[in-house]
């Protein structure tokens, strides 16, 4: 459960789906694809609310650095790429700041043609929404999801300006309240135009904190990496999985569930107070 995929050696038991630990609720353990499917993102008429459910996946240090040298793939492991995936594959749109998607080079999102048929089967369409929050629009035409023609990417936006001519098919979706982009807005264009209903957002930290001071965010999918990474080296920015301003009051959260792999952590919380609403 983290911001981005990432490289792993493969082993001889690589083609085994690994099995988590089900600590919280406890039961028998499951693979990555046997969790999510549990959670149901798919089953639309079991949303019940006004706009999409919106997911947040993050990933930090046991002393809170949500990066390495700028990048979250050196925090994770097998187990969290395989929820990371099993996650997008469920929902109906990717959300992701244009930072992240420079820096991780960003692909297209669903590249197994097997996911891309079970998407179908359960009423999906056959890869999620690309959506990229971009203040400049500053994204080159050679990062790979942008040239690969069947992907669909949607370019969130409060700039009148448009990108080059580029492989994949771009829209935009223009909501621009004070020179700034209204998250709510946009959202909830989302699911008008393009039937959005569940929405994973893959950070950054400053996307997420924005999400939640908007009281956009339903639920935090946190991976808890067991590595203590201390301070930032010279010139580096030590990001923890929210960064903006200080949210006063401090958002409530309900742990859900925890699951474990080795000695890595998974935790599902439900959002009990977004910020910009009154506290239940």
């Amino acid at each position: 459960m983290a911001v981005q995929p990432r490289r792993y050696a493969r082993t001889a038991s690589a083609d085994a789906p690994l099995r988590l630990a089900r600590l919280a609720p406890a039961g028998e353990a499951a693979d990555a694809a046997e969790i999510v499917a549990s959670l149901g993102l798919w089953e639309r008429d079991a949303q019940g609310r006004g706009r999409p459910r919106v997911l947040l996946n993050m990933i930090s240090t046991a002393d809170g650095r949500a990066t390495l040298g700028g990048r979250s793939g050196p925090l994770g492991g097998p187990a969290d790429r395989a929820l990371f995936h099993a996650l997008r594959g469920a929902a109906d749109a990717v959300l992701v700041g244009a930072g992240t998607v420079r820096a991780e080079r960003y692909k297209r999102l669903i590249r197994d043609p097997a996911h891309r048929a079970l998407r179908l089967q359960r009423g999906l369409r056959e890869e999620p929404l690309a959506c990229i929050v971009s203040a400049s629009l500053a994204l080159d035409a050679d990062i790979p999801l942008l040239a690969e023609p069947a992907a669909h990417v949607v370019i969130l936006t409060a700039s009148a300006s448009e990108l080059p001519a580029l492989a994949a098919r771009v829209e935009y979706v223009r909501a621009p309240r004070d020179g700034l982009l209204d998250l709510d807005a946009a959202v909830a264009e989302l699911a008008e135009r393009f039937a959005v209903r569940t929405i994973v957002c893959e950070g950054g930290p400053h996307l997420a904190c924005q999400l939640l001071a908007a009281g956009l965010l339903d639920e935090l999918f946190l991976t808890l990496s067991p590595k203590l990474a201390g301070g930032a080296g010279a010139g580096e920015q030590a990001l923890r999985i929210l960064a903006g301003a200080e949210l006063a009051p401090p958002v409530e959260l309900e742990l859900l569930a925890v699951l474990r792999h080795d000695s890595q952590l998974f935790l599902r919380y439900g959002v009990l107070s977004p910020a910009g609403t009154d506290a239940a």
